[in-house]
């Protein structure tokens, strides 16, 4: 096993970690955090897609059944993984950041039932999503690292089901705080 590929597993149990922390910190404060899959089922679209994405990293780096030609390397080089794992800790960080600035407003999922204020503070002054630009850049950073077309496929797949969520989002805030974030939408850019 490769330093990449250890650095890979800690940084993703790192990410999963925060989630948790963060929900849980949340729920002895009485806010329900996990929402996801609440108002449309069709959220769980993002679940399949997420899990090929852990077992086929996870496939590659413990020998688990997968089809060859899906995990092998589209280049030999391990240069790129480097920058794939700085791409994974900036992630890191910049969602502890969010989640800061988050407050008690974090949700996974669209939480209709018990709205927090409108978040436009902190890392939310330069992305009105960046908690999913964190996601994608980290799965983008293990793309370089395990560099190949299961991963690869993964990735697009998320990224269109996570630009669908961020449509959905914006509707919703939209709906609930009207002119405050029509205001939010002209200063800030969707994701970068």
């Amino acid at each position: 096993m490769t330093a990449q590929n250890i650095a890979s597993v800690c940084a993703f149990i790192l990410l999963i970690a925060i989630v948790q922390i963060r929900a849980a910190m949340m729920r002895r404060r009485g806010v329900r955090a996990m929402v996801f899959g609440m108002t449309d089922k069709s959220d769980f679209l993002l679940v399949p897609i997420v899990a090929a994405i852990v077992y086929t990293f996870i496939a590659g780096i413990f020998g688990f059944p997968m089809w060859e030609p899906l995990i092998r390397p589209f280049w030999e080089t391990t240069l790129p993984g480097w920058f794939g794992l700085a791409l994974c800790a900036g992630a890191i960080i910049v969602f502890a950041l969010a989640l800061r600035s988050f407050g008690d407003s974090f949700r996974v999922g669209i939480d209709e039932a018990n709205p927090d204020k409108l978040v436009t503070a902190g890392i939310f002054s330069v992305s009105r999503n960046p908690i999913y630009v964190c996601f994608l850049s980290f799965f983008a950073g293990l793309f370089l690292i395990h560099r190949n077309i299961a991963i690869a496929v993964a990735v697009v797949l998320l990224t269109l089901a996570i630009h669908r969520q961020v449509l959905r989002e914006e509707k919703f805030l939209k709906s609930h705080y009207g002119a405050e974030y029509d205001e939010y939408c002209r200063k800030v850019r969707r994701y970068l």
